[in-house]
């Protein structure tokens, strides 16, 4: 029978799905209206509908990285609850997509909501399961790091991840090294490897910053420029990886803890990802 665009519409008011799912759905149907509900409630398209406009802050964080440990990957998948956060369902399914995201060389999250999983695409699959479990799930995070040797680190509670990427390795087992400095990013969160890493707005902003809070404390005018200079070097200091102390011998920066690996070695980019 012909599904005419009152019909399609009259669906999407009913469910809130998409044009082109309703329309799927009503042809598929036969033009019977419970019949094309049912079929958009097994694809998840209804609750995914209903829960648009959830926030998702628990989920998991999952990491691969390629055989020669010259490429790493991070994927964040989140839901709603810890609940389903934990399952070892949602955790499998976060494992799936990643893995296929690796197979297929996907270097963003629409290029993995795109990719053939099963009989459908990502897309429609975390959608599908979007109606099984009860919950708003989404791709939240995926990043690509490459480097002479990336090393990852899943932090205990599985909801934050990070990716080191090391230079200079000069063949020496820098393993344990790359899980040390991981867990330095894990911890301070630095906002850059070095001080040519800072965005140039949060240069221009800790520099006005320091210029009122010398001029707040009354002093000289002309001290003020060296006095704001001194406090962008401090926050370079506390802020950028390789100048911060490093946490588990502070009498150390992190420079000079990878160059005691071995001569050389340092950091050429990180990603830190976290849920919540």
């Amino acid at each position: 029978m012909a599904i005419t665009a009152q019909d399609v519409n009259k669906l999407r008011q009913m469910t809130g799905a998409g044009m082109m799912d309703c329309k799927k759905a009503l042809t598929e149907a036969e033009g019977d209206f419970d019949k094309a509900v049912d079929i958009l409630r097994k694809k998840g398209q209804k609750v995914s509908a209903s829960r648009a406009d959830r926030e998702t802050k628990e989920g998991v964080v999952v990491t691969s990285v390629s055989a020669d440990k010259s490429e790493g990957v991070l994927l964040t998948l989140t839901c709603e609850t810890d609940f389903v956060a934990k399952n070892e369902e949602f955790v499998g399914f976060a494992n799936e997509i990643l893995a296929l995201a690796v197979e297929k060389g996907a270097s963003n999250k629409e290029e993995i909501l795109a990719l053939p999983f099963e009989s459908i695409t990502v897309g429609e699959k975390i959608i599908e399961m979007t109606g099984k479990i009860g919950e708003k799930i989404e791709i939240s995070d995926y990043v690509v790091v490459k480097g002479e040797a990336v090393v990852p680190y899943i932090h205990s509670n599985g909801k934050l991840g990070v990716l080191v990427a090391l230079k200079n390795v000069n063949g020496a087992e820098v393993e344990e090294a790359g899980k040390d400095v991981a867990m330095q990013i894990a911890a301070m969160n630095p906002v850059a490897v070095d001080k040519d890493g800072v965005d140039a707005s949060v240069v221009e902003r800790e520099i006005a910053v320091g210029k009122e809070q010398a001029q707040a404390e009354g002093k000289p005018e002309a001290m003020i420029e060296k006095i704001a200079m001194g406090k962008l070097n401090k926050f370079y200091k506390e802020n950028t990886l390789l100048s911060q102390s490093f946490v588990k011998d502070s009498s150390k920066s992190v420079t000079q803890y990878l160059d005691g690996v071995t001569k050389g070695l340092t950091v050429v980019d990180f990603k830190r990802v976290s849920i919540g």
